[in-house]
C-alpha cells in the first residue's frame, strides 16, 4: 500500500499513518490496519473467532479488544449479531475504531475505550449473550517485560489479571451466557479456578499444538455462566505439518479455518 493512501468509508476518509499497513483478512473483503511496531494480531485471534459461537440476535462483547480483529472476524460469520469491543489502551482503541470504519461496520461493531473492570457499569449488568477475550497471557512478575508500555500491557497482567477478566465477563453475561477465551496451557489451572470463582463453569476445552509431536502452546476454552459441572475436551488442533522435509505447512483443518469453511 502506498504511504498516505486514503480510503473512502461511510464515515469519512481514512488515511494510513507512516507506521501502519493494511492487511487483507481473506474473508468477505475485510481489511485490518495494523501497527507492526506496536502489536499485530496472530493465529490465536483467528482461532478464537472460529471457536466462539454466537446465535442470531445475540449481543457479543469482546474484552481486551486490541485492534478489533475478533469482533470484525466474528461478524463475518454471524452477521445478525451486534458487537461491542472494550479496549483500555487509547492507541489500540483508536486503531480498532478505524478498523471498524474502514470495513464500513459501524452498524454492527462499536469500540469503546475503557477498563474491563468497569465493563458492567459501561454496558450494564447481564447485557450480553457472549463474551470473548484474548487477554494478557503472562503474570505481571513473570518473564521479561517489554520496555514499551503498550506491548507490556498487551502481554502481561499489568492492568488486569485472569480474575479481573472472568469477574468482568460474569457481570456482563446473562444467565447461561457463554465466555470464550484463548490463553496458554500453563495457565489452565488459573483459568479454571478464576472461572469458577466467577460462577462460570468450564464446558469445553481444545488444546492447540504447533505440530502433532509438540506440546500444546495455546488453549481454547468455553465456559457458561451458571451451568452445571460437565466438560468436554475436544481433539487437539494441530497447526502445522511437515511435508517432504518442509516444516511450517498448515494442516488441512487450519487451511479450512483460513478459507472460512468452519
Amino acid at each position: 500500500m502506498g504511504l498516505n493512501e486514503i480510503y473512502t468509508t461511510l464515515s469519512g476518509p481514512i488515511q494510513l499513518e507512516a507506521d501502519e499497513r493494511l492487511d487483507d483478512l481473506c474473508r468477505d473483503g475485510l481489511k485490518l490496519i495494523q501497527k507492526p511496531d506496536i502489536f499485530c494480531f496472530g493465529i490465536d485471534a483467528v482461532l478464537l473467532s472460529t471457536f466462539s459461537k454466537a446465535q442470531k440476535g445475540n449481543k457479543v462483547l469482546d474484552l481486551c479488544s486490541g485492534n478489533g480483529v475478533i469482533p470484525i472476524l466474528m461478524q463475518a460469520k454471524n452477521p445478525d449479531t451486534s458487537y461491542k469491543g472494550l479496549e483500555i489502551q487509547e492507541v489500540s482503541a483508536n486503531l480498532a475504531s478505524r478498523n471498524v470504519a474502514i470495513n464500513n461496520l459501524e452498524s454492527k461493531v462499536e469500540i469503546i475505550k475503557g477498563d474491563l473492570k468497569e465493563a458492567a457499569k459501561i454496558f450494564g449488568e447481564a447485557s450480553f449473550n457472549v463474551v470473548t477475550v484474548n487477554p494478557p497471557y503472562k503474570k505481571a512478575n513473570s518473564g521479561l517485560v517489554n520496555p514499551d508500555s503498550t506491548k507490556a500491557i498487551a502481554r502481561h497482567e499489568i492492568l488486569c489479571d485472569i480474575d479481573d477478566v472472568c469477574q468482568a465477563a460474569a457481570r456482563c453475561l446473562k444467565s447461561k451466557g457463554h465466555l470464550y477465551m484463548v490463553h496458554r496451557p500453563d495457565r489452565l489451572i488459573d483459568i479454571i479456578a478464576a472461572m469458577r470463582r466467577a460462577h462460570i463453569e468450564p464446558k469445553r476445552i481444545r488444546m492447540v499444538h504447533p505440530y502433532v509431536d509438540k506440546e500444546a502452546n495455546m488453549v481454547l476454552i468455553e465456559g457458561i455462566k451458571g451451568a452445571n459441572s460437565y466438560m468436554i475436551v475436544e481433539k487437539p488442533l494441530i497447526v502445522y505439518k511437515r511435508v517432504d522435509g518442509q516444516s511450517g505447512v498448515y494442516t488441512d483443518e487450519i487451511l479450512e479455518i483460513y478459507n472460512n469453511k468452519n
